[in-house]
């Protein structure tokens, strides 16, 4: 069969777009985080810059005020913020140094062996000592890497202040090239967008603000070391199955243990109520009002992004995962040939 000029001109243009896209990837790959950063802020605040286009009327202005905000909220306060945050893990840091192990150990077990005491008390040790070098080592690789850190910060502001003024343009031009079924396309964003709006904003935006209260009920109460506390509230709101309670938990039984009964009843009913309340009302209907999707399927794409993708994984995955579970859904009912076809295929008996 011979292969005429028309085919040949195909393969060689398939050729050359694959090449350019490659190359395209291996530019983009250092800031590629930088770029998804800033798109993911931008379809998370596009629902305030269309609020304030209708009363601006302009793109421009609209898109460089929602940039401005942004700035003072996020940018000035951890400008501020970070080195006392560096302070504290420090603090921390000299107390694990000189921590009690030992009579920890033999508090709880106090008919164990001595020989049993020595090992967990060794094992323990280890475990504090490469957790505390760890740390300090991440905050070393922060402080060499804070020129390339300015500039994904810069390439994320640039581009999420793009994709808010052009949201429309970049919209209009993905439809364009997508080879989806017109008719299928738009049901299957919808559904990618109830993915999206269920894990940006019932996972991490509802976890982070968790995070923040719980941070806020810290500091009221004046727990030392509040920044650090509130920096792993908000890491443990955002893992399914965990929360803010593996955090302020110990810290309520530390202040039971220092008899200071008022303030430690104070700050678990603060906890109970406000923090937990905003889990069990808020995420709830955040999630449960866009899509029914799986903790469990999010949970193994949060450690499966993070080995794969770094920190930025943790989003990353768990959306992957979303996306391709509905592409199995389609093709369990027999609609996925129907999404990239004008006709649709009914099943076979």
């Amino acid at each position: 069969m011979e292969i005429g000029e028309k085919d040949l001109k195909k393969v060689f243009i398939i050729f050359i777009l694959a090449i350019i896209a490659i190359l395209s990837f291996m530019i983009v790959r250092p800031l590629f985080f930088a770029v998804l950063g800033g798109l993911i802020l931008a379809y998370i605040l596009n629902p305030v810059y269309l609020k304030i286009t209708r009363l601006v009327k302009n793109k421009t202005s609209a898109a460089f005020i929602i940039l401005f905000l942004v700035l003072i909220v996020l940018v000035i306060p951890v400008w501020f913020i970070t080195p006392i945050a560096i302070q504290q893990v420090f603090e921390i840091f000299r107390a694990s140094q000189t921590l009690d192990v030992q009579s920890f150990v033999s508090s709880i077990f106090p008919t164990a062996s001595d020989q049993f005491s020595a090992q967990l008390t060794a094992t323990i040790n280890s475990i504090i000592g490469k957790i505390s070098s760890s740390i300090l080592n991440s905050l070393v690789d922060v402080f060499l890497e804070i020129p390339t850190i300015a500039i994904s910060l810069f390439v994320m502001a640039f581009v999420f202040f793009y994709t808010l003024r052009d949201s429309e343009k970049l919209f209009k031009f993905s439809s364009g090239i997508s080879p989806l079924n017109k008719e299928k396309e738009k049901i299957l964003v919808n559904q990618f967008k109830g993915i999206t709006d269920s894990i940006l904003y019932g996972l991490f935006v509802v976890g982070i603000i968790q995070g923040l209260l719980a941070g806020l009920g810290f500091l009221i109460f004046g727990i030392e070391n509040a920044l650090v506390l509130t920096f792993l509230a908000s890491i443990a709101s955002v893992i399914p199955f965990l929360g803010p309670y593996i955090i302020w938990i110990p810290v309520a039984v530390f202040l039971f243990s220092k008899g200071n009964m008022f303030v430690a009843f104070a700050f678990l009913i603060y906890n109970m109520t406000v923090v937990s309340l905003l889990d069990n009302v808020l995420r709830t209907y955040l999630v449960s009002r866009k899509v029914d999707i799986s903790p469990a399927i999010i949970l193994i794409g949060m450690f499966g992004g993070v080995s794969v993708f770094g920190l930025g994984g943790l989003l990353i995955g768990p959306l992957i995962l979303a996306y391709f579970i509905t592409f199995l859904r389609s093709y369990k009912d027999k609609n996925l040939y129907s999404l990239f076809s004008d006709e649709s295929v009914k099943p076979t008996a």
